[in-house]
């Protein structure tokens, strides 16, 4: 079967938006739901340029701008694959050490939105008090440097500033990244970034910028070869394609005072409650990866549908979910959250994916503090079961000590694994040594019950190992 083509005529389409990080998330999200909208004839005033920022930036550019910028989207759905090729990005500046290229199209007045997804630890935040770290060497080298900034706030902050000597109205931020606050965040990095140069622009753009907050959701697993295996099966030769899974969601603030694609013809949900919608996904999918990936990967277990399939880890997530994360997550528009999670265990499911537990395991260190120690929090506030959530940081604790259940050797997987594995290897002996890891469990150290809880799940995992504790818990 042949992949579907773009439904529009590219030529006709006019930039609109420069979106900064061109990963697989991207174009398997915003792009689709971009294409879709060129395709019912709308908005074709707000078609994509392609920026980064990054050396590997570079390679995709290279890359996308060899087949005319179209992306290879190839859904995964369990009932038969279909492949589409994306045609919302119609070019992708290119990356200069000095940002100039992504500066000058910033400051084009049909630019009207700037979006980015640049990960969630890449907004520069201080893991010790949570919020923007000026000190960052990047960050500090724009400051000194703002007409030659390296990081993507540096750029924006200097387009900014172009367009505001000219009169230019200014661009809408929006953040795509999967982050509390995402609108927030970003805007405490473009404004920080600016105060270090010039705190005058730094007022201006805190007081007219607009930063909406947004909440994204789509698996999208890594390229490798099966990947490209998979798009030469359509008849395409593409280096960089995307999969993803057949779900996605887009919940957006409708703050855009240059205007905006009509979104919400294609899906995407335009409500001032994004912090419940974020909250929930945040909380039940996120905190669900978390939960099933560090069991998974003491069993030696490769992808994350083959954990689901196993009913200790099953049992494990049905358990902590329900009772110690569920409880704690506030109603939300318009949604049963028991539905929402029965389809996130469908989604975990789906064996076309071949997500991998490896990757559920990466980065820990930034994760866990976003999507595990806020429901232990909650709970401990209401007098709640903690056992299970104390399991899952034990569990990561245990991880970090670098060797499997059966003695497999677990390669470095955070960028923090060197000092993580130190501690886990501490901990073996003295427990508490992992929960005084402050910029990650705040005084957690200090809780009577979580300490005590947690003590006991990774002793138990160090004499049973992991499946024997996990039927304990489960019962």
């Amino acid at each position: 079967m042949k992949p579907s083509l773009p439904a529009y005529d590219r030529s006709k389409l006019t930039p609109g938006i420069v979106h900064i990080g061109l990963g697989n998330f991207h174009r398997a999200h915003m792009a689709v739901y971009l294409d879709d909208l060129f395709a019912k004839g709308l908005g074709h005033d707000w078609a994509i340029l392609g920026a980064g920022v990054r050396e590997g930036d570079a390679r995709m550019r290279e890359a996308l701008k060899a087949q005319d910028c179209l992306s290879t989207v190839i859904e995964l759905d369990p009932q038969g694959k279909s492949a589409r090729r994306i045609g919302s990005m119609i070019d992708f500046l290119p990356v200069d050490p000095d940002n100039a290229s992504l500066i000058a199209a910033m400051s084009r007045p049909e630019i009207r939105i700037v979006s980015l997804t640049v990960t969630e630890g890449g907004y520069f935040i201080d893991p010790a008090t949570g919020r923007f770290d000026p000190k960052a060497p990047e960050i500090a080298h724009d400051g000194a440097n703002p007409g030659k900034p390296v990081t993507a706030f540096g750029a924006i902050v200097a387009a900014l500033k172009a367009r505001k000597i000219v009169g230019t109205p200014p661009f809408t931020v929006m953040s795509c990244d999967n982050l509390p606050g995402n609108g927030h965040v970003t805007k405490a990095a473009v404004v920080g970034t600016a105060r270090l140069s010039d705190p005058a622009l730094a007022s201006w753009i805190e007081d007219n910028v607009a930063f909406p907050n947004g909440m994204v959701d789509r698996i999208t697993p890594a390229t490798g070869p099966r990947e490209r295996e998979m798009a030469a099966s359509f008849g395409l030769t593409d280096p960089v394609p995307v999969t993803c899974e057949p779900f996605r969601q887009w919940v957006l603030e409708d703050t855009f005072p240059q205007g905006r694609p009509p979104l919400q013809e294609v899906g995407v949900t335009l409500t001032p409650h994004v912090h419940a919608f974020e909250m929930m996904k945040i909380r039940i999918l996120n905190g669900g990866h978390a939960t099933i990936a560090y069991p998974g990967g003491l069993m030696d277990i490769e992808y994350v549908h083959e954990a689901m399939a196993h009913p200790l880890i099953l049992g494990f997530l049905n358990k902590v979910e329900t009772e110690e994360i569920i409880p704690y997550v506030p109603p939300v528009p318009d949604t049963n959250i028991a539905d929402y999670y029965r389809l996130i265990v469908q989604r975990f499911s789906n064996p076309e994916v071949a997500d991998t537990e490896r990757r559920l395991c990466l980065d820990g260190s930034n994760r866990q503090p976003k999507f595990i120690i806020p429901s232990v929090r909650d709970a401990l506030a209401a007098g709640g079961r903690i056992d299970g959530l104390a399991l899952v940081s034990a569990l990561w604790c245990r991880y970090c000590f670098g060797v499997t259940d059966s003695g497999r050797h677990i390669p470095p997987n955070d960028p923090n694994w060197d000092y993580l594995q130190a501690q886990s290897k501490a901990a073996k002996d003295a427990p508490v040594v992992w929960l005084q890891m402050k910029p990650i469990y705040g005084d957690l150290n200090k809780d009577v019950r979580f300490v005590a809880a947690f003590t006991k799940a990774l002793n138990a995992l160090w004499d049973k190992g992991t499946a024997a504790v996990l039927k304990d818990y489960i019962g």
